[in-house]
């Protein structure tokens, strides 16, 4: 496996491979479909953002309450072609990785590859188990939406799997 790190650097997620496994160390930030949509507006507004998504990643989760004594609850993937229609402006600004679970639209991968992007697949159905390789939770927007506000993830190690490479080819389609 091996080993990146988060903010991206386009010199190493050029080298990935469609279906290779990584673990990913550094800062994520999680949001899902409320805080995207407060993001591309945002942007259509041409505002600030409450964060630089420059060579950033986004993790498609919510995370539920952290348990007493720990640093985070429950943080699994969350279904990715719900963000297909927010992904792009994000694309355009800078955003280089996304985390999620399942295919993305054929326009998706296209952008991926213009942008120069990569998606990750993390495990479903193992939200528990994700949440051991967060060192560190932080909130960064958004509190009224609850679980689905932005926060900022210190990860260690966290086990993903290039799901669409920045050439766009796509897990989904292999064979």
């Amino acid at each position: 496996m091996k080993k990146i790190s988060a903010p991206l650097n386009q010199k190493v997620i050029k080298n990935l491979k469609v279906g290779e496994e990584i673990l990913l160390n550094g800062i994520i930030y999680t949001a899902r479909d409320q805080a995207h949509k407060k993001l591309c507006d945002l942007i259509k507004r041409k505002r600030k953002l409450p964060f630089d998504l420059r060579n950033q990643v986004i993790y498609y989760s919510g995370p539920t309450p952290e348990p007493p004594g720990k640093i985070i609850g429950s943080c699994g993937p969350t279904t990715s072609a719900r963000m297909d229609r927010f992904t792009i402006p994000l694309l355009k600004i800078g955003l280089k990785g996304m985390i999620g679970k399942g295919k993305r639209s054929p326009e998706i991968a296209s952008a991926i590859r213009e942008y120069k992007a990569i998606y990750f697949l993390a495990p479903s159905g193992a939200g528990a188990y994700l949440s051991k390789f967060v060192k560190k939770k932080e909130l960064v927007a958004w509190p009224e939406l609850g679980t689905e506000a932005i926060y900022r993830l210190e990860v260690e190690d966290f086990p993903l799997i290039v799901g669409i490479d920045t050439k766009g080819s796509d897990v989904y389609d292999q064979r």
